[in-house]
């Protein structure tokens, strides 16, 4: 029975279901008449019952003749569907993509950059994971996720940066009251240590930014608050709890709408020199619609001076 399903004598049978007669088969396909009388033989042997009769002077298929025929058109339309589908994934059309970011990068990019991808990528699905730096980085090397937008990660050989732009400064988040903005100079470290203040966990880029520039200046912040969520840092200083040392981007600072909390500029110069990353893992397979996304972030996120 293997032979039935030869695609090129189911062809020609095809053919003679649709003219209604050997000959005229031929005719359509430029070959001779012996051909696919031969063609229609040899499945009627293999099939064990006639595929034909004649009515007139030309044929029509019999009730196994019509089952094959019926069988052939759904084999096609299966064929053709699998192509489709694949020329969808080649052109990134369909698809899913699992990635990872920190809920500042979810503030300054889901909109307008993730959601213009989404409208123009409408049968590509998403599954967006909100992470710290570190946790970030453990997805994408575990392989459960494809693609991270992180706040300046740690160096490591698996993975790979494939574009790199300069982040907003971190800065001190105080309430406008706050004794800091009476000092018109950028603050020092040094400045915020009679005052208590709120982090982000170590897991985060941000606070691991902080803990450099503190080794850097030789003090020890005091941090009455650690969180996971930068709006916390923001709700923290809106009430007049004390400061936050987090990046203050105008996209952000227009979507916390806290008229009056100020982000006041520091000096250290690491605090000044964070960068966000777009990070796969080194040698994992990407699909058409990872590809795409990566571009997309690639060609869209804006790049800071």
């Amino acid at each position: 029975m293997q032979e039935l399903f030869d695609s090129r004598r189911v062809h020609y049978f095809q053919q003679v279901v649709a003219s209604g007669s050997v000959r005229g088969a031929a005719e359509q396909l430029g070959i001779e008449s012996s051909a696919v009388s031969r063609a229609v033989a040899l499945l009627e042997k293999e099939c064990g019952m006639p595929l034909l009769e004649r009515r007139g002077r030309g044929v029509v298929p019999t009730d196994a003749g019509r089952l094959l025929a019926t069988y052939a058109r759904r084999q096609l339309d299966v064929q053709a569907t699998f192509y489709a589908e694949v020329d969808n994934l080649r052109n990134a059309s369909r698809g899913h993509v699992d990635l990872v970011l920190g809920e500042g990068m979810l503030d300054l990019f889901f909109d307008p950059l993730i959601a213009v991808y989404m409208r123009a990528h409408p049968q590509v699905s998403l599954t967006l994971n909100v992470a710290s730096t570190g946790d970030s980085i453990a997805l994408v090397l575990e392989d459960k996720v494809e693609i991270a937008l992180v706040f300046q990660p740690t160096l490591d050989v698996r993975l790979r940066s494939h574009h790199r732009s300069p982040s907003a400064p971190i800065q001190a988040i105080v309430h406008r009251s706050h004794p800091l903005t009476a000092i018109t100079r950028p603050l020092q470290l040094s400045d915020l240590l009679d005052y208590p203040g709120a982090a982000m966990l170590d897991t985060f880029g941000v606070r691991q930014h902080v803990q450099a520039a503190e080794v850097s200046e030789q003090v020890q912040l005091r941090n009455v608050l650690t969180t996971s969520s930068f709006k916390v840092l923001w709700q923290f200083a809106n009430a007049g709890l004390g400061y936050a040392l987090t990046t203050a981007s105008a996209p952000v600072t227009s979507r916390i709408h806290m008229p009056d909390v100020v982000a006041l500029p520091m000096a250290n110069p690491i605090l000044n020199r964070g960068s966000i990353h777009v990070m796969t893992r080194v040698g994992r397979h990407l699909s058409p619609a990872v590809h795409s996304l990566l571009e997309h972030f690639v060609q869209g996120i804006p790049v800071r001076r």
